[in-house]
C-alpha cells in the first residue's frame, strides 16, 4: 500500500487526550498504510496537563503530509503565524486538514474553514461563531465532514472523527477492527448536545454495554425493544431511558446503525448476495437494505461493494460520498 503520511500538529497548550486520539488511531498497523508523525513549532511542547512532549517533526513534515490534524489546545488565541501559514498551505495544496475539539480555532484562524461548515467543543461554540463569522457553525453534531476539511466536537468526538476517516479511506472492516482494539464504539449516533451538562445517571446503575454486546452477536435475529429490555432485566421504559442516556440515541436507531455497519463489513469481505447480506444483518430484504443504504450513505450496496472490496481498498486516496454532521454508520 502507498504510505499515507499523517502529521499531528501539536500547538503549545495541547490537550493530551486530543493528541493521543489521532496518534493511536493512525499508528502503523499491518492492515493500514498510515505513517504518523508528531509535529510542533519547537521540539518541546507544553500540554494542559502540566508536562511537556517532545515532537519528532516540525513544519517541514506538516507541509508534505497527506493529512494534517490539529488537536485541541489552550489558550485558544492568538496563534503563531508560522503555524497558520503552514495550515493554509496544506489546504491550498489539496491535502486533508482535520481538527479535534478546539483545534478548529487554528483551522479557522488560518482561513481553512472560510465558507464551510464546522464544529468545536460545545463550551466554545459561541466564541467560535463570534470570532469567525465566515464559518457556518454546526452545534449539534459529533463531527463535520466537508470532504478534505473535517472538524470534530469536544475531546472524545475526535475518536468518532478519526474512525470515520479510516472508514472513508479503508472501509468499515478496518475501522471496526481498530475500534475493537480501542474498546471504542465504531460509530456513535447523535449530537454533542447530549454532552451539555445534564443530570447524571443514578449512582450504582449498571451499564447496558453487556446487552449491546449481546445484541451485536445477534443482529440477524428479530431484536425488538421488548427482547433487549428483557435481556437487560429492565422494564421497557427504564431500558429506553437508560439506553438513551448511555448512547445518545434510541435502541432501535442504534440497532439500525449496527445492522448497517454489519452489512458494510459483509459487503466488503464476502461474496454473499445483497439479499443474503440483508438477511444476515437483520434488515430482511435487499429492497430494505438498499433503502437504508441510500438514506444513510447516498449509494447502493452494489456500488459500495465495488468501492470497498479487499482488492480495491489498498489506497487511502479514495473516499465515498461525504456528509455534514454525524454521518450514519
Amino acid at each position: 500500500m502507498t504510505v499515507h503520511r499523517v502529521a499531528v500538529l501539536a500547538l503549545d497548550g495541547v490537550t493530551p487526550l486530543d493528541l493521543a486520539i489521532p496518534t493511536q488511531i493512525f499508528t502503523t498497523r499491518p492492515e493500514t498504510s498510515y505513517e504518523v508523525t508528531l509535529c510542533a513549532l519547537e521540539a518541546q511542547v507544553a500540554t494542559t496537563a502540566g508536562f511537556a512532549l517532545i515532537a519528532a517533526g516540525g513544519l517541514e513534515q506538516v507541509r508534505t503530509a497527506d493529512t494534517v490534524i490539529v488537536p485541541g489546545f489552550e489558550p485558544i488565541l492568538p496563534l503563531p503565524d508560522a503555524a497558520l501559514a503552514a495550515l493554509a498551505e496544506t489546504r491550498d495544496r489539496g491535502a486533508r486538514v482535520v481538527s479535534i475539539c478546539t483545534g478548529a480555532f487554528a483551522l479557522a484562524a488560518a482561513g481553512v474553514l472560510d465558507g464551510l461548515h464546522a464544529t468545536t467543543h460545545w463550551k466554545h461554540l459561541d466564541a467560535f461563531e463570534r470570532d469567525f463569522p465566515a464559518v457556518t457553525v454546526d452545534r449539534d453534531v459529533l463531527y463535520v465532514d466537508e470532504g478534505d476539511v473535517l472538524t470534530s466536537a469536544g475531546v472524545c468526538c475526535g475518536i468518532d472523527l478519526c474512525l470515520h476517516i479510516v472508514r472513508r479511506d479503508l472501509g468499515a472492516e478496518v475501522a471496526n477492527q481498530i475500534a475493537r482494539g480501542l474498546v471504542a464504539a465504531p460509530h456513535r449516533d447523535g449530537g454533542q448536545a447530549q454532552y451539555v451538562p445534564a443530570p447524571v445517571a443514578v449512582a450504582g446503575e449498571a451499564s447496558l454495554s453487556g446487552t449491546r454486546e449481546w445484541a451485536l452477536h445477534r443482529l440477524g435475529e428479530p431484536l425488538t425493544l421488548r427482547v433487549l429490555a428483557r435481556h437487560a432485566g429492565l422494564s421497557q421504559r427504564t431500558f429506553m431511558r437508560r439506553f438513551t442516556e448511555e448512547t445518545g440515541t434510541t435502541p432501535l436507531q442504534w440497532m439500525l446503525n449496527a445492522r448497517l455497519g454489519r452489512a458494510r463489513e459483509l459487503l466488503e469481505t464476502t461474496d454473499r448476495s445483497v439479499e443474503q447480506v440483508a438477511r444476515d444483518c437483520g434488515l430482511g430484504t435487499a429492497a430494505n437494505l438498499r433503502l437504508h443504504f441510500r438514506r444513510a450513505l447516498d449509494t447502493t450496496p452494489t456500488a459500495y461493494r465495488r468501492t470497498f472490496t479487499r482488492s480495491n481498498s489498498a489506497s487511502t486516496s479514495r473516499s465515498p460520498a461525504c456528509s455534514r454532521g454525524v454521518p450514519p454508520l
